[in-house]
């Protein structure tokens, strides 16, 4: 075939090739697909995420506190600290510096964590039992007047939280959890918010402190701060300090950071401990030095076979083997030896040896199956050995 005409044929698939591209591109649709990979690890790590950024756009100098171990020690009196961490773990100590800094200008802001128990007269949280602050969960344990006043209003009043300040016309709606409900005992809140049957945040003031007691903080976390009022309720409580937050204060220890960081190191210490187990674990009995091989003699190995034997068959079993060969080298002798009784075979003993009645009758009788001591042992066995010989 000339140069031409595959010259012809390479020309004539390209522009097949390229009219086949034309066509495919003209039939194609674009379009967009959003892949939803879920939170950044940022976002599942601190819950409060949103409303950090949130309080860093306003201004606000965020910073955080790792636990309750240095609570309050080093927090400027002009800041709002906001605790919102599991605080079951929280000492009366911790409690008294704590509030000690809202006497000298602090602002605390935290969530109560425990219901009211009427039997002990107690609610094991520190914080509202040294405010004289209860937690009730919503129905319980309310003023006659305040339930009679909820049910009245409960089909005006929305299920929301609402916070009426003063000087605005319209209040603040917060999504708190109606749940739960905040009853101020000592009666020194100043400014409150209440939903139709329940009340949600008291503040109240300390010193020259102010303390914020919320049932919830969950209008705060990342999906929910943007709804409602919850940003600005936020923004207010926290306007023109900066802002400590503590949302977490336990910590993992060792053994969980392992686990989390180093699992396949621990599976693989794991299996070299259990390998060692196994490996000491086949021992039977105490070890013994191996001994010389110079040393191992027909008499060592004799030795040891009588040992064994001695163990495993017993006394017993030793004599009676020697009985027997006794008998065997008899019938030897004396055919149909085997087929005698006791004493004719004892008998014939005596004729063939050469040695006394008394001493093939006792030499030949039934061992006890009793153990008896070494020496008698001993004296039986040289006993069978002496009239063997003398076959």
């Amino acid at each position: 075939m000339s140069k031409s005409r595959w010259f012809f044929l390479l020309a004539a698939g390209g522009l097949l090739l390229g009219l086949l591209l034309l066509f495919a591109l003209s039939k194609a649709t674009p379009y967009e697909e959003t892949l939803e990979h879920g939170p950044a690890p940022e976002v599942r790590s601190n819950p409060y995420l949103a409303a950090e950024r949130f309080l860093i756009d306003q201004g606000r100098a965020v910073d955080h506190a790792q636990g309750l171990g240095g609570l309050a020690k080093s927090k400027s009196n002009q800041q709002v600290l906001l605790l919102l961490g599991e605080r079951s773990n929280m000492t009366p100590g911790q409690t008294e510096r704590l509030l000690r800094w809202v006497d000298q200008g602090g602002h605390l802001v935290f969530v109560a964590e425990r219901i009211w128990d009427e039997n002990s007269g107690s609610s094991g949280d520190l914080l509202l039992d040294a405010l004289n602050l209860q937690q009730h969960e919503a129905g319980e344990n309310l003023d006659d007047s305040h339930t009679a006043d909820a049910a009245a209003n409960a089909e005006k009043r929305p299920a929301l939280t609402r916070l009426y300040l003063e000087n605005e016309d319209a209040p603040a709606y917060l999504a708190f959890d109606t749940n739960y409900h905040l009853y101020d005992a000592g009666g020194s809140a100043h400014a409150w918010a209440n939903s139709a049957s329940a009340t949600h945040m008291l503040q109240l003031r300390r010193g020259n402190g102010l303390i914020t007691a919320l049932t919830d903080s969950w209008i705060w976390r990342n999906d929910a701060i943007a709804q409602y009022d919850h940003a600005w309720l936020l923004w207010y409580l926290t306007q023109d300090r900066d802002v400590t937050l503590i949302y977490r204060t336990e910590h993992d220890d060792l053994l969980q950071r392992l686990l989390r960081y180093f699992p396949e190191a621990l599976a693989a210490l794991l299996l070299i401990l259990l390998a060692t187990l196994w490996h000491v674990a086949q021992r039977q009995g105490p070890l013994m030095e191996p001994t010389e091989r110079n040393r191992r003699q027909l008499r060592e190995h004799l030795r040891g076979s009588a040992d064994f034997l001695y163990r495993r068959a017993g006394q017993r079993q030793l004599l009676i083997n020697l009985q027997n060969d006794i008998r065997r080298q008899t019938q030897r002798r004396h055919p149909g030896f085997e087929t005698l009784g006791h004493v004719e075979q004892c008998q014939v003993l005596e004729a063939i040896s050469r040695t006394s009645s008394g001493a093939v009758s006792q030499a030949m009788q039934p061992p006890s199956n009793k153990p008896v001591s070494a020496t008698e042992f001993t004296r039986q066995v040289a006993h069978l050995q002496s009239l063997r010989n003398s076959l």
